[in-house]
Parts: structure tokens; C-alpha cells; sequence
């Protein structure tokens, strides 16, 4: 077996080499390392000549639109004072800090319950409920890990690869009405400005018991679900604020091809979350082989670059 044979081989996928082999496959364009990974994953040729599902439409923009606002949009920290002038500071979480380098946090300026989060990646998080309890050596080695690693190696989704790698430390949310549980994450889908669909999902810092759910935009189960998470035995009730998160959505998405909107509500309050562009880096699958083509339709693709 060649060299590319073994790093693109399904065994290096399906064991989590993903991660790296972006980086490995250093050698290679954007375009051919995602033509690669998309035959493997899907088993089939991706046409980026005239893309009609939505995963495919997904690869064209990450390889073809490069708005370059869209660095200072992914990068959680830069993103809140845009999030601020677009609707308003009060949906943005408050931040305490941000660092360079992980031994630059002053612990003791930091209230008992926080939570620290990379600016530049995905997944980059220490959620802490009570600092004296904290085991800061198992923090310190995630984090600083996290801030040595490109996430752009990851799917080559661009917009992630200029980004300053910095940790910040931000507000930790526990919702009164259910102290303890982990927060629901609502996400919006969002074409042109305009929300489509959503979903719910929850139990993150556990994958094993991790729930993603798809939904209509009037709370109706959505008749396609992703394959690689489980789905809420019993959907969690609506929001309160729903009308107002497909507002902040609508705002937050407008001028856009195509981003998902993330958002929270913790205690009455409708929180922003994050922006993605390139949901699964382009790669999601779902359980209904027909979802792919009818959320495409959903994508109108640019003519020309931003």
C-alpha cells in the first residue's frame, strides 16, 4: 500500500487521524484533499462542476467563496464586538480575559465558575463549575494543545487558518430552571438571511450521550436526522425565546450564501453562541438519502466572490 493509499485508507478515518491528516496531506490543494476525503467518506466522485446536495454545495463555498470577513466572524473572541453592533452586547457573553498562552491566565482574577475557549478552533474547551476543584494540569495540557494545533488542517475549512490562536475566558451559563444540566445549543440554518431549520442538540463535553435533533422552524420534528449522533428520546420544549433567536438569526445571517447561527437561552435570555460556515466541514450524513438533495436546494450559490 502507497503512501496515500494508507493515510486516506478507511481505517485512518474512521479512527480520528482526521485531526492530523489535513497536515500530513500537507502536499496537496484544498481542492484535491477534499475530492480525497469526499470519496471516502461517501463513495462517490464530488461534483463541484454543478453542485446540487447540500454537502456538495458546502465543499464549493469552503473551497471557492473566500469572504474575507469570515476570519473575523469564526474567531470567538473578535466576533462578539461584531455580534454587539449587529443586535445588540446584551446577546453576547460576557468575557473576562483573553491570552495568548495558557500560563498568562490569572486565576485568581477569575470568579469560581467559568469557561475557557479557544478563539480559533472547534472543541478547544475547559468548562469549570468550581476553581478550587479544578484539575488545572489536565486544563493546562488541552488547552495548550488545542493552541499549537492550525484547525484549518482539520477539513481545510479556510476561514480557520489565519486566525490569531488565543483562550479566553468567558461567563459559565447554568440556566436556573434546570441547575446542573448541561445547556441546549439551538442552531439555525440560515439561506440568504433566512432561517430554514434548526436543530437542537445536547450533551457535548460526553459524546457518548451527546443528542442532535432536527427541527421545523414552527418546532416540528424534521423528517431527516444525522447519522453520527443519537436523537432526543423526547424533544426538549420550545424556547420562549424563539421568535426572537429566528430574529437575532435573520440579522445575523444577512448578505450570507449560507451559516449556521448558533444560540442559547439561559434564564429568559437569548445568548449568541458562535457562526459556522462549513457545518462538518462539509461532510454530514443523514438518514434520509433524499435530505441531501432537498437542503441543497436550499443553497443558492453565489456568481461571484464577495
Amino acid at each position: 500500500m502507497n503512501k496515500i493509499s494508507r493515510l486516506f485508507s478507511d481505517k485512518c478515518y474512521r479512527t480520528g487521524v482526521m485531526s492530523s491528516l489535513g497536515f500530513r496531506c500537507g502536499w496537496l490543494s484544498d481542492e484535491e484533499f477534499t475530492r480525497r476525503i469526499w470519496k471516502l467518506r461517501f463513495g462517490s466522485e464530488i461534483n463541484l462542476q454543478n453542485p446540487v446536495t447540500y454537502n456538495e454545495k458546502i465543499q464549493w463555498l469552503k473551497l471557492f467563496f473566500h469572504n474575507p470577513d469570515y476570519v473575523r466572524l469564526v474567531d470567538k473572541y473578535e466576533v462578539k464586538k461584531i455580534i454587539a453592533e449587529k443586535v445588540g452586547k446584551e446577546y453576547v457573553v460576557p468575557t473576562y480575559g483573553v491570552w495568548e498562552d495558557f500560563d498568562d491566565i490569572d486565576f485568581d482574577s477569575l470568579p469560581d465558575s467559568f469557561v475557557l475557549k479557544c478563539t480559533h478552533d472547534s472543541g478547544g474547551v475547559a468548562v469549570i463549575r468550581d476553581k478550587k476543584n479544578m484539575d488545572i494540569a489536565a486544563v493546562r495540557k488541552k488547552i495548550k494543545k488545542c493552541l499549537k494545533t492550525n484547525f484549518y488542517w482539520h477539513g481545510r475549512e479556510w476561514q480557520y487558518k489565519n486566525i490569531k490562536p488565543r483562550v479566553m475566558a468567558e461567563k459559565y451559563l447554568e440556566d436556573q430552571s434546570t441547575p446542573g444540566a448541561q445547556m441546549i445549543d439551538y442552531k439555525f440554518f440560515c439561506f440568504d438571511g433566512e432561517p430554514g431549520f434548526l436543530y437542537v442538540s445536547q450533551g457535548f463535553e460526553n459524546p457518548h450521550s451527546a443528542r442532535v435533533s432536527f427541527l421545523t422552524l414552527d418546532w416540528q420534528k424534521a423528517d431527516f436526522q444525522r447519522t453520527d449522533y443519537k436523537k432526543f428520546d423526547k424533544i426538549p420544549p420550545a424556547p420562549s425565546g424563539l421568535e426572537e433567536m429566528k430574529y437575532v438569526s435573520r440579522e445575523l445571517s444577512r448578505g450570507i450564501p449560507f451559516v449556521r447561527v448558533d444560540l442559547y437561552q439561559v434564564n429568559g435570555q437569548v445568548l449568541f453562541s458562535e457562526l459556522t460556515f462549513t457545518p462538518c466541514g462539509g461532510y454530514m450524513t443523514f438518514d434520509n438519502p433524499t435530505s441531501d438533495l432537498m437542503l441543497g436546494n436550499m443553497i443558492n450559490l453565489p456568481e461571484k466572490m464577495p
